[in-house]
This record gives structure tokens, sequence and C-alpha cells, in this order.
């Protein structure tokens, strides 16, 4: 009875042992991804995506790497400005390893090696800028801060395509102040348009006013000249109508005396003349009522 088990045990073990065996001995390699194989301790290959075949127990998977961009943020680093002020900057890196290789034997925890070399390149770049350019300088920042990660992790096999500053803080009472200087230049622009508008309105109302007191006195110089125009016309009316009628001198004369009191009119008339015409007025309307020529007579008569 012992006799026939044994051999049954031994089978099962050899046979678990055939399936583990092939187990291992076959690796399916995702997508995006290697495997670093070591054969004997020593480095052997690179798998990539795809069926592969090891030999079991001789070979092993010495790091599985993740041939994908790799994103990675760092926590806040104080870091001193050029004129001593201390901010907080906040980074994102992108990278991505080219070489699996190199990142398995190069450097023991690159991750690590990355931040590290985040934080002392911030340092150096920040250190040589003030606050002002720190804060509207990011772009140059990144640049500077991917040429050098760039450069000390190629040897690494690794390929860092991005650098990015999440966020720059200041101290508090640094951004008060800026927030102080930022409200006074809103409020400086906001009195330069107010006085801007000021000064436009009363450009455009004194344009105005000129423009009207031209049209103004164009039109009482118009006015003016018609009127003139008017009377020129009138008396014109009234010479000729008198030369086409042919008045005689008695008629003249007596129009004439007509005339007279209109002149003596108004309260500022103190005194008026007789003209020395009226004594030939007066003798040619005797004349014509059949009358005798008075002596002439002349003189100043008070009202």
């Amino acid at each position: 009875m012992l006799g026939d088990v044994i051999p049954l045990v031994v089978l099962i073990l050899l046979i678990i042992f055939i399936v583990v065996t092939v187990a291992r001995a076959v690796q399916v390699v995702p997508q995006s991804r290697a495997l670093v194989v070591e054969r004997l301790g020593k480095f052997h290959s690179v798998m990539f995506a795809g069926l592969h075949l090891v030999v079991p127990f001789i070979d092993r998977i010495a790091s599985r790497v993740d041939l994908r961009e790799q994103v990675t943020s760092f926590p806040p680093q104080p870091v001193i400005t050029a004129d001593n002020v201390v901010v907080s900057i906040d980074s994102v890196i992108y990278y991505q390893v080219n070489d699996p290789m190199h990142a398995t034997y190069e450097i023991a925890n690159y991750i690590q090696a990355i931040e590290q070399l985040t934080v002392t390149t911030l340092r150096n770049v920040i250190g040589s800028l003030d606050l002002e350019q720190t804060l509207t300088s990011r772009d140059q920042i990144n640049q500077q801060l991917r040429g050098v990660l760039d450069e000390a992790t190629g040897r690494w096999g690794i390929r860092v395509n991005r650098v990015e500053l999440k966020a720059i803080d200041p101290p508090p009472s640094i951004q008060q102040a800026m927030e102080q200087q930022l409200r006074a230049e809103r409020d400086k622009r906001a009195a330069i348009l107010t006085a801007e508008g000021v000064r436009q309105s009363q450009i455009l109302q004194a344009e105005g006013e000129k423009q009207s007191a031209i049209l103004k006195a164009e039109g009482q110089a118009q006015a003016a000249v018609t009127r003139a125009d008017g009377d020129a016309k009138a008396i014109q009316t009234v010479f000729d109508a008198i030369h086409e009628g042919n008045p005689t001198p008695d008629l003249l004369s007596y129009q004439y005396l007509k005339t007279l009191p209109q002149i003596a009119q108004g309260n500022a008339s103190k005194v008026w003349v007789v003209p020395t015409e009226l004594t030939a007025a007066l003798n040619a309307i005797a004349k014509g009522f059949g009358g005798e020529a008075s002596p002439s007579a002349a003189g100043l008569s008070e009202k």
C-alpha cells in the first residue's frame, strides 16, 4: 500500500515542478513594459513587449520597467531669491525611461534622484533671480530646469520631457504688499482714465460751443445782410416810385412837414433844430395855395 502511494506523490511533485518550471520559463511582457533579465547574477538582456523564454533557475528578472511617460509631483520647496525673499515652489516633472538597463544599474532610485536634483537646480536658478523675475519668468525657469535635469538624467537612461512650476508662493507679508501695489496701480489707472474722460468731455464741449458761436455769428451776419438787402430794395423801390410819380415841389414840401413831428418824438429829445429848408417848404406851400412867400427865418426852439 505504501509502495503505491510513494510513486503517486513523486509523480504529482514532478508534475508541479514541470508546471512551475514552464511557468517561470515563459514570460509575457505587456506593451510599453520591459524586463531586465540577469543570468547567474549578471546582466543578460532586456525583454520588450511580447512572448519570451528564460532559463528557469538560471535567469532572473532583475526589474520590471515602465516605458510610458511618468508624472511626478514634488512637495513645495523653500527657495531663497536674489533679494533674500523665501518663496515656496511646487514643481512637476514629466519623464520617460528610454534605456531600462541603465535605469536599473546606473541609479538605485531614479525618482528620488530626480527629486533631489530638481531641488538643488531650483535653488541655483531662483538664487540668481529676484522676486519679480521669479514670478514673471516661469518659462525661463522651466527651460533651465529641463536642460539641467535632462543632461544629468541622460546617463541614467531617462529623458526629462517637461518641467512645470505649479505654484510660486511668496510669504504672506509680501503677498499683502503686492496686493496693495496692484490696488494702487488699478486706482492710478482709474484716475488717469477719469481725468482723460473729463478732458475729452471739456474739449468736446468747447468745440461744441465754438461751433455754436460760429454758426450763430454766421446766422446773424446772413440776417444782417438779408435785412440790408431788403432795406436797400425797399429804398430803391420807394425812390423809383417817387421818380415815376413825378411829384411836385408842393407835395414834397408837404411830406417834409409831416416828417418833422416824428423827428421831435422821443423822451430824450429836449432840443431840436429847425432846418433852414423849413422856410422854403412853407413858401412852397403858400405859393401852392396862392399866398405870398414869408421872409426866411431859422432858429432854435425848446420843446
